[in-house]
């Protein structure tokens, strides 16, 4: 470590704004590295029929290492608690709260955000869902400005990443946390020296990536088999598709298309029972469901749902919803 990482260490006190896990690589950087004076977070919350309170996991984090934890509910009214520790750096990261202008306004080297996405695109609370839903090849990380405005600060340094194929939600949330600590490593000491680039945005270029609603979630075999696999992928692990059979709602975990034809069949009708799943019809041909959820059970390959069925003859003439 050389004498500038020194100084920089000795005159950051940071305050970090953040909720859920995909934050917590990025806490763990700043503790590792700077002094981190406290920690804010959204309240507990009750979960389950007994109702236990269930502590986010950057507040699990930051009392790991005995760090102070903020939990004010609205901070629009509660801002001075931040203000009144003097953080001279504010760092923030899917904290879930618009931040008002008292704070975004107080700290000497800034207010900044790490954002999963490429900004402009994909301004919002779900780039990362919404990147594989809308067949994006690329997403990354963005490192900016906090300004009132939702995710339009000026951009100081970006990273891209390519979207894979077999990618899903859950594997892209995880190699964007960890390029968002190491990106903001990179960046810390730039803003210190004062080296670092502002670039606004480009308001014509932007995207939106809203949050998941109940609608996003369930399938529309109408759609083609590619739009159909990316909403699955897009989906996985959280909160998961589904489409309706028999009545009941089935979630489909993973799923992949083939280049078979059914033009003498209607979209959502069964096509085969493959031996590891369960082909459906879509507009522009066929995918196969191979790990789902009937409604009620636990998550299962399509396989062992088809073996448990006695009358597959029946299960063939069943048409998804």
């Amino acid at each position: 470590m050389n004498i500038e990482d020194i100084e920089i260490k000795k005159e950051l006190s940071i305050v970090f704004m953040g909720t859920p896990d995909f934050a917590v690589p990025i806490l763990k950087g700043l503790i590792e590295n700077y002094k981190v004076r406290a920690v804010v977070t959204q309240p507990d919350k009750e979960v389950g029929r007994n109702k236990e309170i269930k502590k986010t996991p950057i507040k699990e984090l930051a009392e790991e290492h005995m760090i102070l934890v903020l939990q004010p509910k609205s901070l629009k009214e509660e801002w001075q608690m931040i203000t009144d520790l003097k953080p001279n750096l504010i760092v923030t990261c899917a904290y879930g709260q618009l931040v008002p202008r008292e704070i975004l306004v107080y700290p000497h080297y800034g207010c900044i955000n790490v954002h999963a996405s490429l900004l402009p695109k994909l301004r919002g609370g779900a780039p990362i869902h919404r990147a594989i839903i809308e067949g994006y090849k690329e997403t990354g990380i963005t490192i900016m400005h906090m300004s009132p405005k939702l995710d339009q600060g000026d951009i100081i340094t970006q990273k891209a990443i390519s979207i894979l194929d077999d990618d899903t939600a859950s594997t892209l949330h995880d190699k964007l946390s960890i390029l968002g600590k190491n990106l903001l490593l990179e960046t810390i000491p730039n803003i210190i020296n004062n080296t670092a680039s502002r670039v606004p945005q480009n308001d014509n270029e932007a995207t939106y990536a809203f949050n998941i609603s109940r609608q996003d979630e369930k399938i529309d075999f109408s759609k083609t088999r590619k739009q159909i696999y990316n909403q699955v992928r897009g989906l996985n692990s959280w909160p998961g598709a589904y489409a309706i059979l028999n009545n009941k709602i089935m979630k489909i975990w993973e799923c992949y298309y083939t280049e078979n034809s059914y033009s003498n069949l209607l979209d959502g009708q069964i096509t085969a029972l493959y031996k590891d799943g369960i082909g459906v019809k879509v507009s522009n041909g066929e995918i196969v469901l191979t790990t789902i959820q009937p409604e009620g059970k636990s998550k299962m390959k399509a396989i062992d749902y088809i073996n448990g069925i006695k009358n597959k003859e029946e299960l063939m003439k069943e048409m998804f919803q």
